[in-house]
């Protein structure tokens, strides 16, 4: 299989691209250095030119904050961009597999989210993800669309660095909201899954992502019980305690649940915890 990855560079995109390359499949790693997901031009020019049978976009600006405060550009990066891969692959006849967020819902749910819940996001990260959702969608049929959460690898900044990095100073306060509730989800388990999308070229919107539900209370004393450290040092906070305010808004209860998935006989990724443990070993001794 030919493959393209937007987004290589970063955790979710470069894993992807090992999957892909380990698989055995012919694959372009484009990341930002390479290819302007933002310029029309330059889009069509490498898809066009590569005409894979799959691209995989996993480029965008996921700075949540960053997002809320310059949303003209969250839509440039998020939305725009994604208007331009959608139209080289209906040109190039590329299946398109891109890569979305819990942000479209507005977390307000008392259960988990399914594929077919309205979107209602409350953050300008949320709405341009979801914008970018509806370029696809309209843009290119037969493109999945897979949301996913809580984004965990062995690249890139993430929280599970962030809870180790902290947990190394032994004086530091350990203090992780414990009001916003989702998935976890590892790189190593999602990019094998959008493998398999990919090569059976299946349509649709689907949620993937690890199970066991946690807040980022219990995730940051999963991280520390998987490091030896006393999960103990971990205290519990409201996301309106936290100093500084965050500008954007969070959604409090993001649990999606893969019903699509499931209803293909395609078994859930497994429990958040086994792939941590994998991730935190890697991290800590290498």
């Amino acid at each position: 299989m030919r493959a393209l990855v937007t987004g290589a560079g970063g955790q979710l995109g470069s894993e992807l691209h090992r999957v892909l390359a380990e698989a055995g499949d012919d694959v372009a790693a484009a990341s930002r250095d390479r290819l302007d997901v933002t310029s029309r031009d330059q889009v069509l020019g490498v898809v066009l030119g590569l005409r894979p049978d799959v691209v995989y976009h996993c480029a965008a600006w996921t700075d949540v904050d960053g997002c809320e405060a310059d949303p003209d550009r969250a839509l440039l990066v998020n939305a725009l961009a994604s208007r331009h891969v959608t139209e080289a692959c209906r040109l190039a006849g590329s299946h398109l597999v891109a890569i979305s967020t819990d942000y479209v819902f507005a977390g307000t749910a008392t259960r988990p989210y399914v594929e077919w819940d309205q979107p209602d996001p409350r953050s300008a990260y949320g709405r341009s993800k979801l914008a970018g959702e509806r370029e696809v969608a309209a843009g290119c049929l037969g493109a999945a669309i897979v949301r996913t959460s809580w984004l965990c690898g062995a690249a890139g900044p993430n929280m599970a660095r962030t809870v180790l990095r902290l947990a190394a100073d032994p004086r530091r306060d350990l203090a992780f909201v414990d009001d916003q509730v989702g998935n976890p989800t590892f790189t190593s388990d999602l990019a094998p899954l959008l493998r398999r999308l990919g090569v059976a070229r299946l349509p649709g919107t689907f949620h993937a992502t690890n199970q066991g539900p946690t807040s980022w209370h219990g995730f940051a004393r999963e991280v520390l019980a998987a490091a030896g450290h006393d999960p103990g040092r971990v205290r519990a906070v409201a996301t309106a305690d936290l100093v500084p305010p965050r500008p954007a808004p969070r959604p409090a209860y993001s649990v999606l649940d893969g019903a699509a998935l499931r209803g293909l006989g395609i078994d859930p990724l497994p429990d958040f915890r086994d792939p941590l443990a994998r991730l935190v070993k890697e991290l800590t001794h290498g």
